[in-house]
């Protein structure tokens, strides 16, 4: 048996992962019997949308982003979006897609660019090592410049400026929500709160530094975010005086619900989830 120090915990036979066995590893727990191998996952068109890679001068090199918006004219909501530790792969694409069919201009960077594209691999610790040189300030420098390069854009209003991103990139919403006072609202899912395998400050060490409020939303059966650390950062939250933000906790839903190419998907929760994502940005100018 292999043990491997990572923030979903860990897993028997991780030098030997396919791409559904990381789906499994990263469910949460061992929820093999509640997979439907014949499941597919949720695929939303491009009718009546604009969807692009672009190119963002992050300084050092140019980076890519996957950008979705409505085809309509005028300017419109923005949200920005941090991805899964597995890059700007098809989920995450279909992420920004949804968003955009709700009315939002969803970008999407590549924040990994730098040292490879783990949307194309299926070994976990090939892809644990690229997120790991990946260093937070990087991140911070890189998420400055794809919000300058949003300013630029005739489509968007950055006046209604959201955020959100999934595990590796829940944390980076809540440190979103902590840097930059662009940001209007934002929504974590199941991101990390406290210290753990990637190389990035606890956000609920920045808990007081919020300049807009953040709506979490994490699983209760989460192996890699124990309800500890949720309690820690909601007694965070209301220390520092943060009533605009909480956190909602699913108690059968595992890490990664939102993820329906993942057996963690719960599509109950997942629908209430996005659900109260999209009434948090409406209720805090993002809409």
């Amino acid at each position: 048996m292999v043990n491997l120090t990572r923030p979903d915990g860990n897993w028997a036979g991780d030098l030997d992962l396919t791409r559904r066995s990381i789906a499994m590893a990263l469910a949460g727990g061992y929820a093999v019997a509640a997979f439907d191998a014949n499941a597919e996952p949720i695929h939303t068109d491009d009718v009546g949308l604009v969807t692009a890679t672009v190119e963002i001068d992050a300084g050092d090199r140019k980076i890519p982003g996957y950008l979705a918006r409505p085809t309509l004219k005028g300017r419109h909501p923005v949200v920005f979006v941090y991805t899964e530790i597995f890059g700007v792969h098809e989920w995450i694409k279909d992420i920004c897609r949804r968003l955009a069919k709700a009315g939002y201009v969803a970008l999407a960077p590549d924040f990994f660019v730098r040292n490879g594209d783990p949307s194309k691999l299926t070994d976990f610790p090939e892809i644990m090592k690229i997120v790991g040189a990946t260093p937070d300030a990087q991140v911070t420098s890189d998420t400055a410049a794809a919000l300058k390069f949003l300013k630029a854009q005739p489509f968007g209003d950055l006046k209604r400026l959201g955020v959100t991103g999934f595990c590796w990139g829940g944390g980076k919403t809540w440190l979103a929500a902590e840097r930059f006072a662009e940001f209007k609202a934002g929504v974590a899912w199941y991101g990390p709160l406290a210290r753990n395998a990637y190389p990035q400050t606890p956000p609920i060490e920045l808990a007081k530094d919020l300049h807009a409020p953040v709506l979490g939303l994490y699983g209760g059966l989460d192996k890699g975010i124990p309800q500890t650390d949720v309690d820690a950062m909601k007694a965070a939250l209301k220390a520092a005086g943060k009533t605009g933000s909480d956190i909602v906790v699913y108690p059968n839903a595992q890490h990664g619900f939102l993820a329906d190419y993942r057996p963690s998907y719960g599509a109950v929760d997942a629908a209430a989830g996005w659900a109260l994502m999209l009434a948090h940005f409406k209720k805090n100018g993002v809409g």
